[in-house]
């Protein structure tokens, strides 16, 4: 099965943009990108017109797997388009604040899946028309993770367990499959140098780890101080990882308890094995639809008793966590986030339509499109409908 994804922030029409003129400091733009992360893109960005990082404001973070749309603004950007071999950004007028999650509703998707044999191309279209009845589990997916290496360590937890030289070098050096090569020619030579802070400093190229070896070489021993001069985006993508990654145990257990085995079938997601429900009763679809869970935090408030606190008590205590350990240390400007989180979402103006592939002969292809709340994952619409379940 091969896969063509387009994804664009959606409702952005009902910003309040000044076109012409120059009122507003905040120059609003549509940003155009392919094989490129939102972080990667934003860097470029900056380097190419030399803006500090305040100055930018974006709604969220898509992956570099997808040709994406999403919207910025930068505070008095240059009016002017910026073009580029995967990414293109275009002026559309002007905001009088910037630009942030609250002024998009959601996620517009159009997928392609194509190559598919024909049962294949039969089962997705099953699939399709039970996730209206059923939903999907509101997990996190793979591209949550994408700060998790090759050795499935946690920066975040590291930091949680006080072990912040284990977390600097899971920052800095762990190999990670989405590492460029320059990336990894860098992480080669910290590995080979760890502890030889000066020998590093000699052999690598101009970069962020180099400005954090240049910090180790008059502070040694001082990893918790190195770790807090890494950029504060990457360490905010650090600790939502391992949050993310709690939040999907807790869904799995749910799922569990709530599904008997033949409804649900175990799914290798990058980081943990995770139920995927299907063909529910009518009370257990009702159930898990009424069912929202706390992001783990000491700042979220948990129930003294009843059912909510029995399950995320169970988990946290098969890891030796508790509630309270579930916040940041030693860092200032970076926290777990609060709140809850339904347990299933459900696509909006769901179509699909299965065709043959004019790309691959004797194959079908199916042609999808929906809408997704803001924090929802179209890719796991896709593993819904490729999925072997039954």
């Amino acid at each position: 099965m091969k896969l063509k994804r387009l994804n664009e922030d959606f409702r952005v029409e009902e910003l309040p943009i000044i076109e012409g003129g120059d009122r507003g400091r905040f120059v609003f733009y549509r940003l155009w990108k392919r094989g490129l992360g939102t972080l990667e893109a934003i860097e470029a960005i900056r380097r190419r017109w030399n803006l500090a990082a305040e100055q930018v404001h974006y709604g969220g973070l898509k992956d570099r797997h997808a040709e994406t749309i999403q919207y910025l603004t930068i505070l008095e950007g240059p009016n002017r388009p910026l073009r580029e071999t995967n990414l293109s950004l275009e002026p559309l007028g002007r905001l009088q604040h910037p630009y942030g999650p609250r002024d998009f509703r959601g996620n517009r998707f159009g997928l392609v899946l194509r190559d598919l044999t024909p049962d294949a191309a039969a089962r997705a279209q099953r699939s399709a028309e039970a996730v209206p009845r059923d939903g999907l589990p509101n997990y996190f997916d793979d591209q949550r993770f994408g700060s998790v290496g090759f050795g499935g360590g946690f920066i975040a937890e590291a930091w949680l367990k006080g072990d912040h030289e284990r977390a600097l070098r899971l920052a800095i050096a762990e190999p990670n499959a989405s590492d460029r090569p320059e990336v990894r020619a860098e992480k080669a030579i910290l590995n080979e140098t760890w502890g030889q802070w000066a020998d590093a400093k000699a052999r690598l190229p101009r970069s962020h780890a180099r400005s954090l070896v240049t910090y180790l070489v008059d502070h040694p021993t001082d990893f918790r101080g190195a770790f807090a001069r890494v950029r504060r985006d990457l360490r905010s993508l650090y600790f939502s990882a391992y949050q993310s990654y709690l939040w999907n145990l807790l869904l799995g257990r749910l799922i569990e308890q709530t599904t008997r085995p033949e409804q649900r079938a175990e799914i290798d997601f990058k980081v943990a094995t995770l139920p995927l429900h299907h063909g529910l009763d009518v009370d257990q679809a009702r159930t898990l639809r009424s069912w929202s869970l706390p992001l783990p935090a000491s700042r979220t408030p948990l129930e003294a008793e009843g059912p909510k606190r029995d399950l995320v008590m169970g988990v946290l205590n098969e890891l030796e966590l508790g509630w309270e350990d579930l916040r940041v240390k030693h860092l200032k400007d970076v926290f777990f986030s609060k709140g809850e989180r339904p347990a299933l979402f459900f696509p909006d103006a769901m179509t699909h339509q299965v065709a043959p592939d004019e790309l691959y002969p004797g194959r079908q292809k199916m042609t999808l499109s929906f809408d997704l709340v803001k924090g929802a994952y179209a890719t796991l619409v896709v593993k819904r409908l490729t999925e072997p379940l039954a």
